[in-house]
C-alpha cells in the first residue's frame, strides 16, 4: 500500500488538533490535560529542530562556499539574493499597504471594542515588552545591525539561535578562508564538514518522522490557549485583510516561479508544504529553517551552494509576511483611532518597515517590535502605542502563524529564483531516513 505523502500526514495532525483542542477547550479540565500532556510533545518537536539548525547552518554553508572554488560565484549569489530580497520586501508592503486603503477595516471597529481590547491587553506583559524591546532598538544607531552581525565570540555565538546572523557571518569567514588556504590544506576540515552535513539532514528525517503528532500537540495547544473568542470575532475584518494580502503575495511568488524557472507553481507548493505546514505550527522560521533547508535541495532541486546560504540569511531578514502585516496593521491602527495618515506617511512606512525587516532580525517576537518602530516612524502618539497594540493583540497569534509561512515560502522561492539564475537548479533528489538502513542493520 501505498504511504499516504507527508504534506497530508501533517495536514491531518493539524486539523485533528484544531478538533481536539475545540473539544478540550468545552471540556471540564481539558486546558490543564492539553497543557501537561499534549504540549510537551509539539515543545519538544521544536526544539529537537532548534538543536540541528545552526550545526546544519555551519556545515551546509561551508560545504556550499568550499564546493565553488571560486569566490566570485560567491559575491554574485550574495548580491543576487540581497537585491531580490529587498525587491521582494517592498513588493509585500505595497500590497499591504494597498488592500488596507481599499478595505479599510479600521473604520469598522466601534468604540465598545476598542475600550475592551485596551482594558484586556493594553498594561499585559507581551504588550510593554514589545515597546520596551522598541525603544532600545530605536535608539541604536543607524549601523548597529552591522554590529551586531559581528561576533566576539563563535563559541557563545553557536550556543543561541537568536545569533543566527552572527553564526552566518563566522561561517562565511571561515569558508572564504579554507577557500584562500587551498584545497589541499583545506581537505580534512571540508571532509568533516561534509560528514557532518549529511549526519544532520538525516536528523532532519528523522526528527519529520514525529511532524504529523507533533503538529498535532501544537494546534491543540493554540487552541485552548485562545482567549475571548468575542475579541477574535470583533477583528475578523482586520484579519481576513492581512490573509488577504498574504494569498496575493503568494500569488506573486507563484507568477515568479512560473515565469523565471519554467517549474509548475502547484509542483513547487507541493514539495515545500511540509515546511509551511510546520511554519504555521510553530510560528518560527527559524525552527522551520531545517525541513526548509532539505525540502528546497532535495525535493525543488536546489544546489547547496545556493540553499546554504540564501535560507539561513532569508530566515534571519527576510520577512515579506512581516513585513505586509505591519503595513496592514499601521495603517490599521491609525484608522481605528483617527489618526490620519498622509500618503507621504504610507511612503514613510515602506521604507521603515523595509529597515526594521533587516535591523531587528535577532529580536523574539519581531513582528510586534518592528511595528511599535513603524508605528512611531509616522509620528503616531506614544501614549496611544499600548493601545494600538491591544488593538491587534488578541489575533496576533494566529496571523503569526500565517505570516510565517510567507516568510518560509518566499526564502524558498528566493532560493529557487537565484539558483536558476546562476544555473544552480537541477533535478530533485529527495532522501528517506532509511535509505543506509541495511548497512547498519
Amino acid at each position: 500500500m501505498k504511504k499516504l505523502a507527508l504534506h497530508w500526514q501533517i495536514l491531518i495532525g493539524m486539523i485533528l488538533g484544531i478538533l481536539f483542542g475545540i473539544g478540550m477547550t468545552f471540556t471540564e479540565g481539558g486546558a490543564s490535560f492539553v497543557g501537561n500532556w499534549i504540549k510537551p510533545l509539539g515543545t519538544i518537536f521544536v526544539k529537537l529542530l532548534k538543536l540541528i539548525a545552526v550545526p546544519l547552518i555551519i556545515a551546509s554553508l561551508i560545504k556550499g562556499i568550499s564546493d565553488l572554488k571560486d569566490i566570485s560565484k560567491f559575491k554574485n549569489i550574495g548580491l543576487r539574493t540581497m537585491v531580490i530580497y529587498v525587491g521582494t520586501t517592498v513588493v509585500a508592503i505595497t500590497i499591504g499597504l494597498a488592500l488596507v486603503n481599499i478595505v479599510q477595516p479600521g473604520n469598522g471597529i466601534s468604540e465598545e471594542t476598542i475600550t475592551r481590547l485596551t482594558e484586556t491587553y493594553a498594561n499585559s506583559g507581551g504588550v510593554q515588552a514589545k515597546i520596551a524591546e522598541a525603544s532600545k532598538q530605536k535608539s541604536s544607531g543607524p549601523l548597529q545591525f552591522l554590529v551586531d552581525m559581528v561576533p566576539d565570540n563563535a563559541i557563545k555565538a553557536m550556543g543561541s539561535n537568536k545569533s543566527m546572523l552572527q553564526v552566518i557571518f563566522f561561517t562565511i569567514f571561515l569558508g572564504i578562508s579554507m577557500l584562500l588556504i587551498g584545497e589541499k590544506k583545506s581537505k580534512p576540515l571540508k571532509n568533516f564538514f561534509d560528514s557532518l552535513n549529511e549526519a544532520v539532514l538525516k536528523m532532519v528525517d528523522l526528527i519529520m518522522l514525529s511532524a504529523p503528532y507533533a503538529v498535532f500537540a501544537l494546534l491543540a495547544t493554540v487552541v485552548v490557549s485562545s482567549k475571548d473568542p468575542d475579541l477574535l470575532f470583533a477583528l475578523l475584518k482586520y484579519a481576513f485583510t492581512v490573509i488577504g494580502g498574504l494569498l496575493i503575495m503568494v500569488t506573486f511568488y507563484m507568477v515568479l516561479i512560473s515565469v523565471f524557472t519554467k517549474k509548475n507553481p502547484i509542483w513547487f507548493l507541493k514539495q515545500i508544504s511540509p515546511a509551511q505546514l510546520l511554519a504555521f505550527s510553530t510560528s518560527s522560521s527559524a525552527a522551520t529553517l531545517p525541513v526548509t533547508m532539505e525540502r528546497v535541495e532535495e525535493h525543488v532541486g536546489v544546489d547547496k551552494e545556493v540553499s546554504s546560504f540564501v535560507l539561513p540569511v532569508g530566515a534571519t531578514i527576510n520577512m515579506d509576511g512581516t513585513s505586509l502585516y505591519q503595513a496592514v496593521a499601521a495603517v490599521f491602527i491609525a484608522q481605528a483611532l483617527s489618526f490620519d495618515l498622509s500618503f507621504g506617511d504610507q511612503l514613510t512606512i515602506i521604507l521603515t518597515a523595509l529597515l526594521a525587516s533587516i535591523g531587528s532580525a535577532a529580536v523574539p517576537g519581531a513582528g510586534m517590535v518592528m511595528l511599535v518602530i513603524v508605528l512611531e516612524s509616522v509620528g503616531f502618539p506614544a501614549d496611544k502605542l499600548a493601545i494600538g497594540l491591544a488593538l491587534i493583540f488578541a489575533v496576533d497569534r494566529p496571523l503569526d502563524m500565517c505570516r510565517t509561512v510567507i516568510n518560509v515560502t518566499g526564502d524558498a522561492t528566493v532560493a529557487t529564483l537565484v539558483a536558476k539564475s546562476v544555473g544552480k537548479l537541477g533535478e530533485p533528489n529527495p532522501q528517506n531516513w532509511d535509505d543506509n538502513y541495511e548497512e547498519v542493520k
